[in-house]
């Protein structure tokens, strides 16, 4: 898993005061941007965090680069609505050797990985057989439509992956540019970081927490899951392990 911060608002917690400023003052934005105390904007974002008055943070936004992820993680990602994706595309994209994501019980079991990395084969192999089948038949049918050699050749070729992709598991690899609000990746965080959530999204959301702590620390400084600052919102369905969970996030 490869997760970039590959750009972010600039000053963020700057511009958060700013905005919860501008909503009791006279004056416009620009000019209260320029008389922030910087002393004093730490303590006042603290004091909106603290209250829940969390509007302002949606101002500030983060855009990551992921690769090395599965399609089961980005089917659980792109639940969350309040951002925006772009996702690379098996439709567009020949995979003439997919990579895929092996879940580390699996990767701990011999017998289970040597079946495993079998079954990706068998459907590497499928993928391929299946794209040269339906691109003939394609290339053939577009020929008799009139369509040139070299533009039968390319529209054949999109049409047989378009159908071939579907033998693919969902532990292919992707790739996936992702754009959230402050806001949002606070309720994303909330939810994924939690130990009852799934593994490899799990990892991907405690590595973009680790991320925008360092841009936006006081922002970002009671994200993780609920158990950080109050009881377990998951009641009986508890992890048990609120203690270890606090001291993790506590030093992430």
């Amino acid at each position: 898993m490869k997760v970039e911060l590959i750009a972010h608002t600039l000053q963020p917690e700057n511009i958060v005061a700013a905005a919860a400023k501008l909503c009791y003052s006279k004056v416009d934005a620009s000019e209260i941007m320029m008389n922030l105390d910087p002393a004093k904007v730490e303590g006042f974002v603290t004091h909106l965090m603290t209250l829940g008055h969390e509007s302002p943070i949606e101002h500030v936004s983060f855009t990551f680069a992921i690769e090395g992820v599965s399609r089961v993680l980005s089917h659980q990602l792109v639940r969350h609505r309040l951002a925006s994706y772009s996702q690379q595309s098996q439709r567009y994209v020949r995979l003439d050797q997919f990579q895929y994501v092996i879940p580390p019980a699996i990767a701990g079991d011999p017998e289970a990985k040597r079946l495993f990395i079998e079954t990706m084969e068998r459907d590497q192999a499928a993928y391929d057989t299946l794209t040269e089948i339906l691109r003939q038949k394609a290339y053939e049918g577009y020929l008799a439509e009139g369509q040139a050699h070299k533009d039968a050749l390319r529209n054949a070729e999109k049409k047989a992956i378009e159908d071939a992709r579907y033998v693919f598991p969902n532990a292919a690899e992707t790739k996936i540019v992702v754009t959230m609000n402050a806001r949002s990746l606070k309720n994303f965080f909330a939810q994924r970081t939690c130990l009852r959530a799934q593994w490899e999204i799990r990892e991907l959301a405690t590595e973009m927490l680790r991320i925008v702590k360092k841009i936006a620390p006081v922002i970002f400084k009671d994200a993780g899951p609920g158990c950080i600052s109050g009881p377990c919102p998951e009641g009986v369905m508890t992890c048990g392990k609120i203690v270890e969970v606090r001291e993790k996030f506590k030093n992430l």
